[in-house]
């Protein structure tokens, strides 16, 4: 290579004045970068010292420091990480975000061509780039006016282009640019205009012209980022004993926040309570505003076809992290969205998943009690599940639990068979939602009455006894109605809403309360989840009366205390068959409500249509929702 001897600051200084060809510039960035090894200095800190970042740069100086990025650009291979290093620390703080086109594009190819020019400079290259996924600190807020989404659309665009050509020229690249996208990633405690932004960018490389090679870690990144914002929102206060505090609120506080939702209506107390708990907090902020695009994301791959392929990545992520974390309460969603754009595709093929898990022996039993939770959660909310669909699955977990018994003549034991428990509970619990519509079709009417439920019910593990009370008393009450079973004598229950056997079998973890898709709490993404999902107040059950309830098509002559099939005094402790005088006792799915028995103020039920009740220490997002 020619070599251009520069002697001084002057020679230096009238290369700015005069004009000279892109070659001769070239040569002579070349010769002042080869000055620097052998202990000439004088030009190369001049050079430096045009690249350290500047405000307010008239067009003289914009010119300057174009002509010099552009030169530099020629001469990279000329670059020396030991002897330039103060270069490249000056250029590593020059930012898009505070230049026009012209120094962007000029940065960027000096970007672009140092990332060719040798192997050691691809992750420096990559770095520099992702770090301009989200702007300094100083102009995040400047980013919500007109000229600030100008800005931001032409630093981003550019961006996303270089690394495209980047991958382009060095087909290693994007396999190095995956975990620097993710160890560079906001945290949880990050502004909330930050990890969205930042988000909104690992989105963007997933779909677009590198998304096959990084796409595949984008998406289980931002699930394990959800599960984090998930996890440190601060309910634990609600699995307390006594579960005090946000339930003790005056009916104004709720009234004055369902004024401010139009969705109020048709909600119950419990959740317009929970939603008011959240307002204000940042995490909820943050994980809702993330949620949100993740759903937009899944509509996007759905019109460009690729939802099947970007569901199996979100599949096998729900699996690895999502579906043990029993502190989870909103990150499912995703999964559920996903399902609700493809019914028949990936709702079908959650269902089935889900399915395999529970009844798969190699699976650890809390994978395989959680399983079979998300699955009963599941079936009951997803209102774009066919009827037929339900049913088989119901029939594959009867077929499971009979086998089950059928192969074991022992007594209860809650904590020796927590798993078969955990399917007679998730039998019951999509019966509790599914019943009505079921009977109501004469052929899987038929496939329920031929199940061999009764001989799981009555069989010594006593499943009746061990799962939790309320989703077994609206169970047989349902069943009574419908002649799943034969009806007969008449029995009382007490007001239990849990017990210590169900707690038993339901671990540390208290997985017999876990409902995980019960109503979603974040305001912006339920007006996602809202017309696909099934909610109790909807629900048409088989005692329901057509006079009374507009939403059923068909009567019951059932009353409220005779509901107990005549098999039932040979599966109930007689502990359970209390007198409820003084109760005002209703045994059935309207009881089920986060709050406290007696957490509100006297009046509060009265105002709102007697507002029911439900565990207090089940988690907000994970326990049947209040009517």
């Amino acid at each position: 290579m020619g070599r251009v001897q520069v002697n001084n600051k002057e020679e230096f200084s009238q290369m700015e004045n005069d004009d000279f060809s892109d070659s001769q510039l070239v040569r002579h960035f070349r010769g002042v970068l080869v000055a620097v090894t052998t202990g000439d200095r004088e030009n190369y800190d001049e050079l430096v010292g045009y690249l350290h970042p500047k405000k307010n740069l008239n067009p003289d100086e914009v010119a300057i420091l174009v002509t010099t990025l552009k030169a530099l650009s020629g001469a990279v291979s000329y670059i020396d990480s030991v002897h330039h290093e103060s270069l490249l620390f000056a250029v590593s703080r020059m930012s898009l975000w505070n230049y026009g086109i012209d120094i962007m594009d000029a940065l960027l190819e000096l970007i672009i061509s140092l990332a060719a020019s040798n192997g050691k400079y691809i992750d420096w290259c990559l770095e520099m780039l992702v770090k301009h996924f989200v702007p300094p600190f100083y102009l995040l807020d400047s980013l919500r006016q007109e000229n600030g989404i100008d800005r931001k659309n032409k630093v981003l665009s550019r961006v996303h282009a270089a690394l495209k050509e980047i991958a382009d020229l060095v087909p290693l690249a994007p396999l190095r640019l995956s975990p620097i996208v993710i160890q560079k990633m906001p945290s949880v405690f990050s502004k909330e205009t930050e990890i969205v932004m930042y988000v909104e960018n690992m989105l963007r490389l997933e779909s677009g012209a590198i998304g096959e090679t990084v796409g595949s870690i984008m998406l289980p990144a931002l699930v394990d980022r959800l599960l984090e914002l998930d996890v440190e929102i601060g309910w634990d206060g609600i699995l307390q004993e006594d579960a005090k505090g946000i339930f003790e609120m005056e009916l104004e506080d709720v009234t004055e926040f369902a004024d401010e939702d139009e969705n109020c209506d048709s909600m119950p107390p419990s959740e317009l309570l929970n939603r008011k708990n959240l307002q204000g907090n940042l995490v909820v902020e943050k994980l809702d505003s993330l949620m949100v695009l993740a759903f937009l994301h899944l509509e996007s791959c759905q019109s460009s076809g690729r939802l099947t392929e970007v569901f199996d990545t979100l599949l096998a992520s729900f699996q690895r992290t999502v579906l043990n974390a029993y502190k989870s309460k909103f990150t499912q969603y995703v999964m559920f969205y996903a399902c609700a754009l493809d019914p028949e595709g990936c709702g079908v093929k959650f269902a089935m998943v889900l399915a395999d898990m529970f009844g798969c022996d190699v699976n650890p039993p809390i994978t395989r009690m959680s399983a079979a939770a998300y699955l009963a959660s599941y079936l009951t909310r997803a209102k774009f599940l066919s009827a037929a669909l339900v049913t088989n699955i119901i029939q594959s977990l009867v077929d499971w639990c009979y086998a089950y018994c059928k192969l074991r003549d022992f007594d209860m034991n809650p904590r020796a068979h927590q798993v078969f428990y955990s399917g007679c509970q998730a039998i019951m619990y999509i019966l509790c939602f599914r019943m009505r519509s079921l009977m109501d079709i004469p052929r899987l009417k038929l496939q329920l009455l031929n199940m061999p439920m009764e001989a799981i019910l009555k069989h010594k593990l006593s499943p009746l006894k061990v799962c939790l009370p309320t989703v077994v008393v609206e169970f047989l009450r349902q069943a009574k109605a419908a002649q799943l079973f034969m009806a007969s004598e008449s029995f009382v229950f007490d007001d239990m809403l849990e017990s210590d056997l169900s707690k038993a079998f339901g671990g540390i973890d208290r997985l017999d309360m876990f409902f995980p898709f019960d109503p979603c709490l974040l305001k912006k993404s339920e007006s996602y989840i809202r017309p696909h999902f099934v909610r109790w107040s909807k629900v048409r059950t088989t005692y329901d009366d057509d006079d009374n309830d507009e939403l059923s098509d068909s009567g019951s002559e059932v009353s409220d205390d005779d509901f107990i099939d005549r098999y039932t005094k040979d599966m109930i402790d007689d502990d359970m068959m209390v007198s409820v005088e003084g109760f005002d006792f209703n045994p059935d799915l309207n009881k089920m409500s986060i709050t406290p028995r007696k957490s509100f103020k006297h009046g509060f039920e009265t105002q709102l249509n007697q507002c029911k009740r439900m565990p207090a220490r089940i988690r907000p997002s994970t326990s049947p929702e209040s009517l």
